[in-house]
């Protein structure tokens, strides 16, 4: 496996495996792999000739007193972890290679970036398109993949590469959690133990409003109160539990087959985010 600095370098790779007619997938991520990433990996292997991952921890996404300084960085560890899972090419930039002098640019997508965290993380969502529409120009990959943990991202990114017409397949991969049902995170990694087992009533209330769900409940104001109370309970300070349709993010009146509850919710000093489709057997 390579590991790519330069952006330029990067394009260069690029064009010379696509004019040998290879196909490449993309990644992105923020560094820190867990298994929910090396799952994203084996999917792209899947569905490309090459897999290219991104490791950036993207500056313009992160607002002030945000956990940009302190956000868990290991490159030696994640390039193995890469390496095991097929990856031939890790694209690791430096912020001033992204971001150099002059740097004015940015993309923002409306509508789907203004709900959920977009109401307490003005700018994120900018942020995040940016640095990603600029990983896809150059990258340039025929698929990239996205976990659907990051509901709201995914939503953002579907509705850039739509209305852009860019030629790449936005994969959604399911989400991946720990065996006591938290969702995989690098911010995990922040939790004291005593706050991982409170974290795990996120994963708590979303069952909890599934099965009431499977058993006829379909009003969202009941609905939430419940889940707040389960978190409220476990010590966890929620920010917002709406229920949204899965394409467009716009709000549910009743809970229907494509109703999403999304969640955000503070753990100590920990923000933690999660969601679940509430028909179909997958949290």
């Amino acid at each position: 496996m390579e590991i790519v600095k330069p952006p330029e370098e990067m394009s260069a790779w690029s064009e010379r495996q696509r004019a040998a007619g290879r196909s490449i997938a993309l990644v992105p991520t923020m560094g820190c792999f867990h298994a929910g990433h090396l799952s994203l990996m084996r999917e792209a292997a899947r569905r490309a000739d090459l897999v290219v991952v991104s490791l950036f921890v993207n500056p313009i996404q992160f607002g002030a007193g945000e956990d940009l300084a302190r956000y868990p960085r290991n490159l030696e560890r994640d390039a193995e972890l890469a390496a095991g899972q097929g990856v031939v090419v890790l694209f690791a930039p430096e912020a001033a290679a992204m971001y150099p002098s002059g740097f004015q640019s940015k993309i923002s997508v409306a509508g789907v970036s203004e709900g959920l965290c977009g109401r307490s993380r003005p700018g994120h969502f900018d942020g995040v398109a940016t640095v990603v529409a600029k990983l896809f120009n150059i990258v340039r990959p025929r698929a990239a993949l996205f976990g659907r943990k990051d509901l709201q991202q995914l939503a953002v990114i579907r509705a850039m590469v739509r209305d852009l017409n860019w030629p790449i397949e936005i994969v959604e991969h399911p989400v991946v959690r720990e065996t006591d049902g938290l969702a995989m995170s690098s911010r995990n990694t922040y939790l004291s133990p005593e706050e991982r087992v409170s974290a795990r009533s996120l994963s708590v209330a979303l069952g909890h409003v599934r099965q009431r769900v499977a058993a006829g409940e379909l009003d969202p104001a009941v609905l939430r109160a419940e889940a707040e109370a389960i978190l409220q309970q476990a010590g966890v300070i929620p920010e917002y539990l709406e229920f949204v349709e899965a394409a467009t993010l716009a709000p549910a009146a009743m809970v229907g087959p494509d109703t999403v509850l999304a969640l955000a919710a503070q753990v100590g000093k920990t923000r933690l985010i999660d969601n679940a489709r509430l028909f179909g057997a997958e949290l």
